[in-house]
């Protein structure tokens, strides 16, 4: 576990570690990376807590198909890391590619799980063939 405070190899690899985990789309696996009273903003919704955040990725990946996510780091100092990120999916409803950019404030605890996650995200509508981070699945 990378626990802060930080360096630009820990922060660097701490966002690499997100963005793998993330990538498994797997909701008990990702919430295990957050203390179990983590604080969330995801756009305009409000979580606490691991089994919050699981039912809102188990929600989340059955709405947002075909989910592949790239992040970057931004800033960090001792307990914070910032990231920059888009991700790309099909909406299960409709078809519709998008793609999804955003920012993310972090805060971890002394063991190396966060305790606060807030993002901010837009989404745009993309034509499958623009697509550069998700593979459209084949017919």
């Amino acid at each position: 576990m990378i626990k802060p405070p930080f360096t630009l190899d820990s922060a660097r690899q701490k966002v690499q570690l997100a963005e793998d985990v993330w990538n498994s789309r797997n909701p008990e696996k990702v919430s295990l990376a957050y203390t179990p009273g983590s604080e969330w903003r995801n756009r305009d919704i409000f979580l606490t807590g691991r089994a919050a955040i699981e039912a809102f990725l188990t929600a989340k990946w059955q709405r947002e198909l075909h989910y592949k996510l790239r992040k970057e780091l931004w800033a960090f100092s001792d307990n914070r890391i910032a990231v920059r990120f888009e991700y790309e999916w099909q909406h299960a409803e409709t078809g519709q590619w998008m793609r999804s950019y955003g920012n993310e404030n972090w805060e971890f605890n002394e063991d190396g799980l966060m305790a606060r996650r807030y993002a901010s995200i837009n989404d745009l509508a993309i034509d499958p063939a623009d697509l550069r981070i998700a593979t459209k699945p084949e017919a």
